[in-house]
């Protein structure tokens, strides 16, 4: 049972801002997985600066089917809808068949990741009520991963419902997000949340201040929404910090002509030097994905005598049988962004490597 003061209400919480209120463990990615001391300030500031970017009320109803053991699932799949006073209705696995019953029984919005996403949006086609339950929602929103541009596309055309992305990490919860009341670009995680400072370096701390759309600089964050430490690892907590207090999130990103942000990759394994050019895997992962040809696409860098690293596809046909050749989309991916930025390589796969959140494991790329 639950404490109560002497006048029979709640007993008061004795507990501060800076208690830990979660011990989350990174996804491991990058490296083996380290705790994420989690405060109880960083809670309450990343759930408040939701509230404001996505107008998120008490009369929200929620539905997902996320796990719970991730900050998505769990810090913003639960304790959201309780910091609003709203509701949850979890799908325990899921299909798009219930999120269509979900969404017209009353849940206002979805909480998802781009594998979840890619799902709907290649149901779309041949579900009318789940277009419908869509078109209906408040809110639909996407996280953990890039949302392929090719996906944003065919479910705001089915539904006239965009999907907003945001942007965070466990060691930070949430840092940006594309805002309910304001239009955005697809394919960027739109503006620093209230309370959220967020800046670009360059590789020796040195600003960007460029927002030009294409100059690459590593995300460094600051604010309440902070974890406290690593735990048992000072060495850790110490290397992730600069001398003057931002958290170095080794997420390499651009900034818009409207501010907004767009991650091209991570540091450590989507920042390709080629050609004295430095090349975010992301937006050539989009452009492959737009191939008709293409159903799954990741890049990575591999060292070349003479362009430093060469850029190298991995690719899931649409059809094994007939999958499309190396020249082919280094054609496409040169139209569409730069010849700089056409792969040299090309790997076909039967899947991609993932974690339980969709993302994909580059580190086992080589291996697959």
């Amino acid at each position: 049972p639950a404490d109560r003061a002497p006048d029979g209400g709640p007993a008061e919480d004795p507990a501060g801002g800076e208690d830990p209120a979660l011990i989350v463990y990174t996804s491991g990615t990058t490296g083996p997985p380290k705790g994420a001391v989690i405060p109880r300030r960083a809670l309450a500031a990343t759930l408040d600066a939701l509230a404001d970017a996505w107008q998120w009320t008490g009369d929200d109803v929620l539905v997902h089917g996320l796990p719970l053991f991730h900050v998505h699932g769990l810090v913003l799949g639960v304790l959201g809808p309780l910091r609003r006073g709203g509701s949850l209705r979890h799908l325990g696995r899921f299909t798009p068949e219930g999120v269509a019953r979900e969404l017209a029984g009353g849940a206002t919005m979805l909480f998802g990741v781009p594998t979840m996403y890619h799902r709907i949006a290649e149901a779309l086609p041949g579900d009318p009520e789940l277009a419908r339950a869509l078109a209906g929602a408040r809110l639909l929103v996407s996280g953990s991963a890039a949302l392929p541009l090719h996906d944003h596309e065919r479910i705001t055309a089915a539904t006239g419902r965009r999907v907003i992305e945001r942007y965070g990490m466990t060691e930070t919860l949430m840092n940006t997000s594309v805002r309910a009341d304001r239009a955005s670009r697809p394919g960027t995680v739109g503006v620093p949340l209230p309370g959220v400072e967020l800046r670009l370096v360059e590789e020796d701390g040195s600003p960007v201040t460029a927002h030009d759309g294409e100059t690459v600089g590593e995300i460094q964050v600051r604010g309440p929404n902070l974890f406290t430490e690593y735990l048992n690892r000072p060495d850790a907590t110490a290397a992730a910090f600069t001398a003057d207090g931002w958290f170095r999130t080794g997420d390499m990103a651009v900034r818009e002509d409207d501010g907004s942000v767009r991650i091209v990759g991570r540091r450590a394994t989507d920042l390709i030097k080629s050609g004295g050019y430095k090349i975010g895997a992301g937006e050539i992962e989009n452009a492959l994905l737009e191939h008709p040809g293409v159903r799954e696409a990741a890049v990575t860098g591999e060292p070349d005598a003479d362009l430093g690293e060469r850029i190298v596809a991995w690719v899931v046909p649409a059809d094994p049988q007939a999958p499309p050749g190396l020249p082919e989309l280094a054609d496409h991916v040169a139209r569409r962004l730069a010849p700089h930025k056409r792969p040299r390589v090309l790997h076909h796969l039967d899947a991609l490597p993932r974690n339980d959140m969709g993302k994909i494991m580059k580190r086992a790329l080589g291996h697959a």
